[in-house]
């Protein structure tokens, strides 16, 4: 049965003027990814990204780590939703906690399940078409993998958690619990059967723990 392994980008540069940017950090965070997935013997991965800066650096850096051949497709789809945008609608401006990456997951916590359960959040700048957007990516993708072949994609934590949340069910609540614990370039493992597409592992990130440990990162 195909595999597939979704890859949150490595570490973004936070408190910088561009974001969207991989961290030196980042880029060691998506070498040892590519590391482990070179160890896994995928089969013939199909490579894709979503188009964001960090996203597509993260994605080379773990194929030439790795050595996948081939160029990833771009997919807009796995692209992260706009949090600043989402922290705007449902908090209150507050300058200091925007300098300080904790205080700022706490607003987006708060935020993230304020805009899934908003019932006037609709059109393309609501949750549902968000998440929808994520499920059918992920439909065409398990639909287009033969037997035989695994594919590894390159994308960030609030698509992870929506993805998830959905295989499992979970309400609001869980949707923003996963995406609080999503670990840069950790591996979340889905398996493509006969019923569908189902869960396997969520958040792997083994290849950052012993002397790897300082690579461990959140935000």
């Amino acid at each position: 049965m195909p595999l597939i392994s979704l890859v949150r980008h490595g570490q973004a540069s936070f408190g910088a003027e561009d974001y969207d940017v991989l961290s030196a950090l980042g880029r060691e965070q998506a070498q040892a990814v590519g590391r482990e997935l070179g160890r896994r013997g995928l089969r013939d991965p199909h490579l894709v990204t979503g188009t964001l800066n960090r996203q597509r650096d993260t994605a080379r850096l773990l194929a030439e780590t790795a050595g996948f051949k081939g160029t990833p497709q771009e997919d807009p789809r796995w692209n992260e939703y706009d949090h600043v945008a989402v922290l705007a609608r449902y908090t209150a401006p507050d300058p200091e906690a925007q300098a300080d990456s904790r205080a700022v997951q706490g607003l987006l916590d708060e935020a993230l399940e304020k805009w899934i359960t908003d019932p006037d959040a609709d059109g393309s700048a609501g949750w549902a078409a968000f998440a929808n957007g994520t499920a059918a990516a992920l439909a065409e993708l398990s639909a287009a993998l033969g037997q035989g072949r695994d594919a590894v994609v390159v994308t960030s934590g609030g698509v992870l958690a929506a993805l998830c949340g959905a295989l499992l069910s979970l309400p609001a609540a869980g949707v923003v619990a996963l995406n609080r614990v999503t670990v840069n370039a950790a591996v979340t493992t889905l398996v493509v059967g006969g019923s569908g597409t189902s869960l396997l592992t969520f958040n792997d990130h083994a290849h950052f723990t012993g002397d790897r440990r300082r690579l461990l990162t959140y935000r």
